[in-house]
């Protein structure tokens, strides 16, 4: 876990060990379950591990805050979040069972307390509460994401920023941007990974903020 040390070198002895168990609980589940390809998975400390805690670069999340990590996959970005805010509740979801049974897999063996997965679509979410924030990483693009996720978001805020959807994103994100509708979310804020990170796999990695 150097790369992870690296840029993260305050890490309690804790976070430091459930960090280290991560990529072979993956390389052992992936070998049963196959959610993440064989070139990600040799490579899954830059492009999932280190490339979820982006976020943290950037945001801080309160103790007792709710985020949602909408289409998860695997568990990235919230596995590694969770890890990285002990405090804060993460709730994992995805429409493919077979990537939440991995999900609940890693979480219940590292002991993550404030993980929730479930096996669920947007469209059904209003029923399990409503977040201060939601996660997504490559899953829709960002219109897309506001349409199922506004509706999931607390009307009232506790962070420095507003309540609002934060995406891992890539490449040139105009389009993206310009394709939000005015209403209420017009607001966006895109912060280049490659400030924080040197490795080229982040060169034209962003994260990205909508306000809800």
């Amino acid at each position: 876990m150097e790369l992870i040390t690296r840029y993260f070198p305050d890490l309690t002895p804790e976070q430091t060990a459930l960090f280290e168990r991560l990529v072979p609980l993956y390389t052992e589940w992936n070998a049963k379950i196959n959610v993440i390809s064989r070139q990600d998975i040799e490579n899954l400390e830059e492009r999932h591990i280190l490339h979820s805690l982006a976020i943290a670069k950037f945001f801080n999340f309160k103790s007792g805050a709710k985020l949602l990590d909408l289409g998860t996959g695997g568990g990235f970005p919230g596995i590694p979040l969770a890890i990285l805010f002990p405090e804060v509740q993460f709730t994992l979801v995805d429409g493919t069972g077979k990537k939440i049974t991995v999900v609940r897999e890693v979480a219940e063996a590292l002991g993550l307390t404030n993980v929730t997965a479930l096996h669920a679509r947007a469209e059904d979410l209003r029923t399990f509460g409503s977040f201060d924030f939601i996660l997504s990483r490559g899953v829709a693009p960002l219109d897309k994401l506001m349409q199922w996720g506004q509706k999931l978001l607390k009307k009232k805020h506790q962070h420095s920023y507003p309540n609002g959807i934060i995406a891992l994103k890539g490449g040139n994100l105009e389009g993206e941007i310009n394709a939000l509708p005015g209403d209420g979310f017009d607001y966006t804020e895109t912060f280049p990974i490659n400030t924080q990170f040197s490795e080229a796999f982040f060169e034209e990695k962003q994260v990205v903020y909508v306000q809800g």
